[in-house]
Order: structure tokens, then C-alpha cells, then sequence
């Protein structure tokens, strides 16, 4: 074997022993004081590459997070399924720039696949464009300037050429509970945040329609939510769509983990109306299981996508030709990830049944852990559990139960505020969590809160 490929060898083995063991290890590393030590001082002299990853490996490992393990259950973060790994070591090694067809055919119709298949799962129209990004921040980027560009063009504004500075008003209408990245979405495009128009939101933090009626007067772009990141609650998407629709706006949905739904059958009822949105937002690193770094953009009108990111230049060649979309026309970035093929990877391991099956057993691991939960002394689960996200109080002891939960090693879960309340964030998405991963950590949970109640 040649020297890269012991190098490589090498490196397949220790992923394969850290994966194969990241069911045992705790889930937050214990003391990471020693890593930036272990790594050292920028060298002089050039190094065997063998030695460089013995040294990166050896200092880091100590401090990884077993956030692909099975008692991960914070930030809606999947693991990664065997094959996407796999594929994404490949797409490494390839190391193909997902530009075009000339810079990579391979990489620009893996994806052109992914994409197809990503619509027919999700329910979203078979004419709607796509690009594949980084994740759910870079897909509500996209979705929002697709909306900008589409919009303002209605009006008689062309923002890629004159900018915001004199542009006809756009209002941002969105719930109240929208997520962060919207916000750092309309900073981005230079909307800003004064642009929202906030929506009052239900006791489970859905968007209140009556309230997003009288908010609306003319065009305007409506965010609505597949999923509130804190309880899981769906928008009713279909209603506020027909508003929107009726007052010339358009409608972006953020389904970053919730759009998932609709590739279950038992749950598609929450995603009623879906489809009849202009742009959707979704993640491929949370409920599909895909290596980090991967998120998706759809559009139902592909000339505001692709006018909105699209770029020329003298030197670009082969944008679009032999039939083959060009994969940057409708995404921020020119040098990109060939994230095509571990999608490719994830939704040929697990078949539109897998998928659907994954998101049913997430969901009824959830209802597992409220049950449970609830059934303890002193805690109580607040909100209705329709989907993966459990939150949780132990009252004044919230936060220390939280933080020596963390520190145990046992399982990991996050704190947020909602209503008022501090809560433990519970997220169920990896496809190798268990049940009896979920009855261990509520072990956990319950011994924690005993010794730590007040």
C-alpha cells in the first residue's frame, strides 16, 4: 500500500473505532484544559503527514462531543448515518468544487438527483429549484432573497442592480417565536430586523392567524414555521398562506427540522398547505441524518432563486449546459462542498420508507421521554409533544439540574427560555437512538434532580 493509503487506512480506522464507540463514551468531554497544549506551537519545518494526524488525533479526540452518539439530544442535531459518512469521506477525497458541470459533471448531477428525490420526499412542487447549503441559516438566506428579489421586482425595484437605498418598503411579517437565523437572514440582505412585523403566537407557539391578517396591508414577506424550534408546534401554514397569497405577499417557510414531517405519513397532517408556500428552508444534518454542513433551499419560482444568487463572469463556462443545472447558480457560495453525494447516500440507505420510519420512531421516542418525565417527582413537560422536542421544568432547579445533567456525561440537553420559563430543550433526531437510551437518560435525569432539588 502506497503511504497515502496507510495515511487513509489509518484514518478510516479511527473513525471507525470512535464511531463504533460513541455509544459508550460520555457525551461531553471531562476536561479539555490539555488540547490547545497538545497541539502545539506552529512548526518550522514540514512534517510526515502519518505524524500530523497522529497529533491532531491524539489531542483532539479527548474533547469531542458524542453529538453523532445516541444520547445527544440537544440543538435538533442528528448523528450521520453509516453510508453518508461514508460518501462524505469520499466527496473529501474526490474533492470535487460542486461549481458547475465543467468544474465537476459528477458533483453537479449527484446533486441534480438529490434534489429531485429531496422534493418527492418532502411534498414540494416537482417545478420548484433547489440548492444545497450549508445549513438552516444559509437555506432562510436564500429563501428570503429569492423573496426580496421576487417581491421588489413586482414593484418595479431591481435590487441586484440599485440595492436597498431608496427601494420601495418590504415588510417582514413572522411570528414573534420565529427563529434567530431569520433575523440574521434579514441582516444579511440588508432588510434589517425593524423590517418585522411580529405575529403574536399560541400557548404552544404557533403564529397566530387572525393576528398575521391584521398585520398584512400589501406585499410583504410572511415567515411562517414547520416546527417551533422550542416545542415542535406547526404554523398553519395552509391558512396563512391563503392570506398572504391574497395580500400579494410572499410566503417563506423555515421547516429546518419540521419539514421532515411530511415524508411521514402518520404526521403529514401537520404540513397541510406546504407545498402551495414559495420557499422552504430545511437541514439535511438534523433529521436526515447527513454529516454536518448540509442544509437545503427550495424555491416555487426558480427565475427569483436564480436571479437572486446567480453569478457571470468572462472566465465561467459550462453554466447549464448538456441539460445540467449548474449547482451555484441558485446558492452564495462558488466554492462549495459537493454535499450531494452523502445526501445521495443518505436517502439511497434509508428508501422512502426508512425515512418516514426514522421520523415516526424519533417522534414516539419523544412521547417516551414526556411520559416518563412527567411521571417524576418534580418535573413537569409543558409543552404538547407533536413531533421530537420535549421541554421540561424542574422549576428554580432547572438550570442546575441542566448543567450537572451536562457535566454527568450521561446524555446531553440544552437550556432555553420560553414564556417566561427555564426549560430543558429535549430534541430526539438520531437514527441510533433507542429506548433504552431514552429510560437511561431519564435515569439520569431523575437521580439529578433528586440530589439537586432545592
Amino acid at each position: 500500500m502506497t503511504e497515502l493509503g496507510d495515511l487513509l487506512a489509518d484514518v478510516a480506522a479511527r473513525v471507525t473505532r470512535y464511531r463504533e464507540s460513541v455509544a459508550d463514551v460520555p457525551v461531553f468531554p471531562e476536561d479539555t484544559t490539555g488540547v490547545r497544549e497538545k497541539l502545539g506551537d506552529l512548526p518550522e519545518k514540514p512534517a510526515a503527514p502519518a505524524d500530523v494526524i497522529r497529533r491532531l488525533a491524539d489531542a483532539v479526540e479527548p474533547a469531542l462531543v458524542a453529538n453523532t452518539g445516541p444520547r445527544y439530544f440537544g440543538f435538533v442535531t442528528g448523528g450521520a448515518l453509516d453510508a453518508a459518512t461514508a460518501a462524505d469521506m469520499l466527496a473529501t477525497g474526490w474533492d470535487q468544487p460542486a461549481f458547475n458541470k465543467i468544474t465537476s459533471p459528477a458533483a453537479a448531477i449527484v446533486e441534480e438527483v438529490a434534489g429531485e428525490w429531496l422534493k418527492d420526499v418532502l411534498g414540494l412542487p416537482s417545478g420548484a429549484s433547489f440548492g444545497f447549503v450549508t445549513g438552516g441559516q444559509g437555506a432562510n438566506t436564500v429563501g428570503l432573497a429569492a423573496a426580496r428579489h421576487h417581491v421588489l421586482a413586482r414593484a418595479g425595484w431591481d435590487v441586484e442592480r440599485r440595492g436597498l437605498h431608496g427601494a420601495p418598503p418590504l415588510p417582514v411579517v413572522a411570528s414573534e417565536e420565529r427563529h434567530a437565523t431569520i433575523d440574521r437572514s434579514l441582516r444579511l440582505l440588508g432588510l434589517g430586523t425593524d423590517a418585522v412585523r411580529p405575529v403574536r403566537a399560541d400557548g404552544q407557539g404557533a403564529i397566530d392567524i387572525a393576528d398575521l391578517e391584521r398585520k398584512l396591508d400589501g406585499p410583504a414577506i410572511v415567515c411562517l414555521q414547520a416546527g417551533n424550534v422550542n416545542t415542535g408546534a406547526f404554523d398553519d401554514v395552509a391558512a396563512a398562506t391563503e392570506i398572504a397569497h391574497r395580500h400579494g405577499a410572499w410566503v417563506h417557510v423555515d421547516g429546518a427540522f419540521g419539514l421532515w414531517a411530511a415524508a411521514a405519513p402518520s404526521l403529514r397532517r401537520l404540513t397541510t398547505g406546504l407545498a402551495k408556500a414559495d420557499s422552504w428552508a430545511v437541514d439535511g444534518h438534523k433529521w436526515l441524518n447527513v454529516p454536518y454542513d448540509c442544509g437545503y433551499a427550495f424555491c416555487a419560482h426558480p427565475e427569483s432563486h436564480r436571479a437572486a444568487m446567480a453569478l457571470t463572469a468572462a472566465y465561467l463556462t459550462g453554466q447549464g449546459e448538456g441539460g445540467v443545472r449548474a449547482p451555484s447558480d441558485f446558492v452564495p457560495e462558488s466554492s462549495r462542498r459537493a454535499r450531494g453525494f452523502a445526501t445521495w447516500a443518505a436517502l439511497s440507505e434509508l428508501g422512502r420508507s426508512g425515512i418516514a420510519e426514522l421520523i415516526d420512531r424519533c417522534c414516539a421516542l419523544a412521547r417516551r421521554f414526556a411520559e416518563k418525565l412527567d411521571a417524576c417527582e418534580g418535573v413537569t413537560v409543558v409543552n404538547d409533544v407533536v413531533l421530537n422536542q420535549v421541554l421540561v421544568s424542574f422549576g428554580d432547579d432547572t438550570d442546575r439540574v441542566v448543567e450537572a445533567l451536562q457535566r454527568s456525561g450521561e446524555c446531553w440537553m440544552g437550556a432555553t427560555t420560553w414564556h417566561g420559563m427555564r426549560l430543558m430543550r429535549v430534541s430526539v433526531s438520531n437514527w441510533s437512538t433507542t429506548e433504552a437510551d431514552v429510560d437511561r437518560s431519564v435515569a439520569a435525569i431523575e437521580a439529578i434532580r433528586n440530589r439537586e432539588a432545592s
